[in-house]
């Protein structure tokens, strides 16, 4: 098996901090020498983690990009690292730091300058749905009959997202987080964020910036949130003030619970006991941790221990694997190439596809709505022969949906695993004003990305799928 190793990078930039991480990644061709080469990640490693630092802001609209710049370029300088050294990697925009006002414009400087990245501004949605890929929570729910919630709890959010074998069943994502009330050892109150003011007026707490609290009262308030958070996940309440966003209003019962982010870090160790203890992060992180572990011996919820707690979210751009699609596809060559399209992927239900499709659809919405252009790509997979008519119901379909959720947008990408793109794709065309490209042979999976080449000829194009790498 011939084997390559990749240097890879991965830049963290949350809601109250961020870091940097590099990893090898040993990819080994699994294919035979008479195939089409495919490679596969066989092994993967950290090499360097850096300190986490606090994320550098200019105001609460704004990400303060120099020092931030300035962190990373010395980071690079200290490892020796040069650009061409960097073969993937991936920026992740988390938490509330994805809607600043110049987040667009940090991620445009990190990709120029720090390799071929997957860029992705994870809002708290997709942000839940990767921090439970890299959190084991999404293969444990391969291995698990029941609902497996991963709660990733980081300074401004906590972002949890469902699975059931594999799939992810809904999102939703509460004001709970460490930095959101920072204080200093005498327990004196030094800022509060905005987004948990609402709560904090219906839960008629005494707290303000400049008061001095007892460490009672700070876990009084500790303990409320957490209990409220998991009342809301158990269905007991609803609780507007709580939830920053949610993609259903009645969630399924869970079963399972993993914890990630800083806090589930903080779960592991020695619970704080006084308040110079609770304000080593100068925030109450320490005593959110702790509360949450007393509050869920109430619940019967099942606790499993995460793989990885505050590095869940991706560690480098994954596995990059070369394909061909052709034979059988249907493009516009003047639209490609495109580049880092995330993928939706189908669950397939031939007894209800307009159902299936339309929750597809609706999640999609949530996870990567902000590009009306090409908001995503639809995978389609797992399914097995489908006559012409059942290809044409399903275009009708597909059609009549995309047009519903993305009505601006101006292009349909549909990816297939089997050869049905070529009649998927000219009845797409007859149904929709939409420009269409829909390619086949190429095996996705939910939370990928694509590249689709410029064609090699008429008929094949070059696709790379590029998959989120996690610990």
């Amino acid at each position: 098996m011939n084997v390559k190793v990749m240097k890879s990078v991965g830049i963290d930039i949350g809601t109250s901090t961020s870091k940097f991480m590099i990893s090898e990644l040993t990819l080994g061709r699994v294919s035979s020498q008479f195939a089409l080469p495919h490679f596969d990640i066989v092994d993967r490693k950290v090499t360097y983690v850096s300190n986490i630092i606090s994320t550098p802001l200019k105001n609460e609209d704004e990400i303060d990009l120099p020092p931030l710049v300035s962190w990373l370029e010395k980071e690079y300088e200290d490892l020796g690292l040069k650009l061409s050294d960097i073969k993937s990697g991936a920026v992740i925009i988390t938490g509330e730091t994805a809607i600043k006002k110049n987040a667009d414009a940090l991620i445009h400087f990190l990709a120029e300058r720090a390799g071929d990245f997957v860029v992705a501004i994870a809002g708290a949605s997709l942000e839940g749905v990767l921090a439970g890929r890299g959190s084991g929570a999404y293969e444990h729910s391969l291995k698990s009959k029941g609902v497996v919630a991963n709660i990733d709890i980081g300074g401004g959010t906590a972002n949890v997202v469902l699975f059931q074998q594999g799939k992810v069943l809904e999102t939703i994502t509460f004001h709970v987080g460490g930095r959101l009330i920072e204080l200093d050892g005498s327990g004196k109150i030094l800022s509060i964020s905005p987004s948990l003011m609402p709560w904090i007026f219906d839960k008629n707490f005494k707290i303000e910036k400049g008061m001095c609290l007892t460490y009672g009262e700070l876990a009084e308030i500790a303990s409320a949130l957490c209990f409220d958070m998991l009342d809301v996940l158990f269905g007991k309440k609803t609780l507007a003030s709580l939830v920053h966003s949610a993609s259903t209003a009645k969630l399924p019962t869970i079963h399972e619970v993993m914890i990630s982010g800083g806090v589930g870090r903080l779960m592991g160790q020695k619970s704080p006991t006084t308040l110079t203890e609770v304000a080593q992060y100068n925030d109450i992180g320490p005593l959110l941790a702790s509360e949450l572990a007393k509050a869920f011996m109430s619940y019967p919820f099942k606790i499993v221990k995460a793989m990885q707690t505050s590095s869940a979210t991706a560690i480098g751009a994954g596995m990059q694997s070369t394909k061909l699609s052709g034979a059988t596809i249907s493009i516009q060559s003047s639209l490609l190439p495109l580049r880092n399209v995330p993928v939706v992927k189908v669950s397939w239900n031939e007894l209800n596809v307009e159902q299936q499709m339309e929750m597809t659809f609706r999640k999609g919405k949530e996870l990567y709505g902000v590009n009306e252009g090409l908001p995503f790509a639809i995978g389609l997979a797992d399914i097995s022969y489908l006559s012409y008519s059942a290809v044409k119901e399903l275009a009708k379909v597909m059609a009549s949906l995309y047009t519903k959720y993305f009505p601006d947008s101006k292009v349909l990408v549909v990816v297939c695993e089997n050869d049905m793109a070529k009649a998927l794709g000219q009845l797409l065309r007859l149904q929709t004003d939409y420009d269409v490209i829909c390619i086949d042979q190429v095996v996705i999976d939910h939370g990928d990305y694509i590249d689709i080449g410029a064609p090699l000829h008429d008929s094949m194009v070059p696709v790379v799928v590029k998959t989120l790498a996690f610990k």
